[in-house]
């Protein structure tokens, strides 16, 4: 490949690849892949991942491979696998060639195994867990060597194929790499690189007894497949020396190096796979695909876009200094998103029922407003103005407080794109609660504030009589505390926001809004961003708040 002068690095790995591409290392190759674990939905971190690796592979003309992590059969299962396919797709890449597995590699990382037994670098030892723990020693002290170390190499061979026959119960030992029990690295301390399993596999069902583990098959399939970068999060930093102890001392066909960057961290959130399954199987939330949850697809379902979570990865950058992110950058991203890119509507989220009595009964008069009004390209929509209408509840006061700019008693306000109303009489229930207000529309009004004219601001509405019914989910953010796993005497689950999801339902929506899919996005005027949701249907629409029209959590916060 030639580099095009066009292309710049904008980050340390970029840079590292436009060296080697200049001194012709990996015969001027990138290939990056992106390699998830089955055992779990995406979430937010895994987005920058998939960015990056696909992102870095396009813009120096590369390729990305998709392969699948799949050495732990308990934990995995063909939901997982459907879901990272979608949500890579989703997010706007493609990879190269088909999906790859590394349990398409199981025979062959096997047979490297059995070449570092007969090379005298790999032995099976007996050690149970609690032992192994003990002999390896510590962060400031030396591991010692396993009594079964020095087993021959015969002997290891054919307890091997014990293991891999399936004659060996799990448990009862495993087969580790021998390099160095004193090394200061604890990685390097005799790793396990294979354990037994009888477990059904996803991809090859009962054909395997034993599995290689991440460290083993990590850097072998990279070599395999003729990775340039190996791209991973700065935990693996000190697994790179095994990672490279692997590459050098194995027959494999290439020389892949890996490369750490910081992993993504938001506030008011977790991304460890283990707590987002404890929330779903403890139905904390309703499921992986909740849009409360940090999930690629819960996101998705909450209304964010591709772009936005795309652009959202290159505000944050790729550095190698961990760090946290504030949830309101996340935020921001897809406001600026939809602000450009989503279309205007009217819906009513609490109902206040609107009279206009010197309009007559029966009739209507249909309004031509813009979709979105800084694009014209997007076109119209239309309204209708008639005798009953409906308001917000919280757009009345009877009393008007000060600097009030919306409806009250015998005050005047605008109704968005029609005209403008007075409140006349104020209509209660037994009970002293508000339940109508009578109302007269003045015609001269249509669109324009005649000179001397006031009226207090600007409000949505909808017509009673043709505005379509609809379900509202106000959705906020899922915890409390911006670090809900920063006190260690108390679980997360106790900082879950009791507000992150309000239902509202005999909501009134303008009529054009009958016919949406799901997945469309919309601004509902002075109310948000909202997304229609998967299951909704023209019979029973749902719409998902995706985010407030600004951050309105600091401002709570603050309060």
């Amino acid at each position: 490949m030639t580099k095009q002068d066009s292309v710049k690095p904008t980050n340390f790995i970029h840079q590292i690849i436009e060296q080697d591409l200049e001194n012709n290392v990996h015969g001027g190759q990138v290939i990056t892949r992106f390699p998830p674990e089955p055992n779990g939905y995406l979430h937010i971190g895994h987005a920058k991942s998939i960015c990056l690796n696909f992102g870095t592979a396009l813009k120096y003309g590369g390729q990305c491979h998709l392969r699948f992590d799949d050495t732990n059969p308990e934990k995995e299962s063909q939901e997982y696998i459907d879901s990272i396919v979608n949500d890579v797709r989703w997010l706007g890449f493609q990879w190269a060639g088909d999906i790859r597995y590394t349990s398409d590699y199981f025979q062959q990382l096997y047979d490297w195994a059995v070449f570092l037994i007969k090379e005298g670098k790999a032995y099976v030892d007996d050690l149970n867990a609690e032992q192994m723990r003990e002999y390896r020693g510590t962060l400031t002290e030396p591991g010692k060597n396993s009594p079964y170390r020095e087993r021959s190499v015969e002997e290891n061979l054919a307890l091997f194929e014990q293991m891999k026959e399936g004659t060996r119960p799990e448990g009862s030992c495993v087969l580790r790499a021998k390099i160095d029990m004193a090394s200061p690295n604890i990685n390097l301390r005799d790793p396990v690189i294979y354990r037994i399993r009888h477990a059904h596999h996803h991809q090859s069902g009962d054909d395997w007894k034993v599995y290689p583990s991440y460290d083993f098959a990590h850097g072998q399939s990279d070599a395999i497949e003729q990775i340039t970068h190996s791209i991973c999060t700065l935990e693996f930093e000190d697994h790179r020396p095994l990672y490279e102890w692997l590459i050098n001392n194995l027959p494999v066909p290439s020389q892949p190096k890996q490369y750490e960057f910081s992993r993504l961290e938001l506030n008011y959130t977790i991304t460890s796979k283990r707590k987002l399954k404890q929330l779903v199987d403890e139905k904390h939330v309703d499921g992986w695909n909740d849009p409360r949850m940090p999930t690629i697809s819960g996101l998705r379902r909450r209304g964010y876009t591709p772009a936005s979570i795309r652009n959202f990865c290159d505000m944050i950058g790729v550095t190698r200094s961990n760090g946290i992110v504030d949830m309101a950058m996340l935020e921001s991203a897809i406001r600026d998103d939809l602000d450009a890119n989503a279309p205007r509507a009217m819906c009513v989220t609490r109902p206040l029922k609107v009279t206009i009595t010197n309009f007559a009964e029966g009739e209507e008069e249909w309004f031509e407003l813009p979709a979105h009004p800084k694009n014209d390209s997007m076109g119209s929509r239309r309204v209708s103005f008639g005798r009953n209408l409906l308001i917000e509840q919280e757009d009345f006061e009877e009393v008007a407080p000060r600097k009030w700019k919306r409806l009250a008693a015998g005050e005047a306000v605008r109704l968005r794109g029609a005209y403008v109303i007075r409140c006349e009489e104020v209509i209660k229930n037994d009970a002293g609660e508000i339940i109508e207000l009578k109302c007269t529309y003045d015609p001269a009004t249509k669109g324009v504030n005649p000179e001397g004219y006031k009226a207090n601001g600007v409000i949505h509405w909808v017509n009673a009589d043709n505005s379509v019914p609809c379900e509202v989910r106000l959705y906020d953010r899922l915890f409390t505390e911006a670090n809900p796993e920063g006190d260690k005497s108390r679980s997360f689950l106790d900082f879950i926001n009791p507000e992150s999801l309000v239902v509202l339902t005999g909501c009134r929506a303008e009529p054009g809004l009958v016919d949406v899919k799901p997945e469309q996005n919309f601004q509902f005027e002075r109310m948000g961003y909202f997304c229609v949701d998967q299951n909704s249907t023209p019979e029973n629409l749902i719409f998902n708040r995706t985010v407030t029209l600004r951050d309105s959590w600091a401002k709570i916060q603050k309060g």
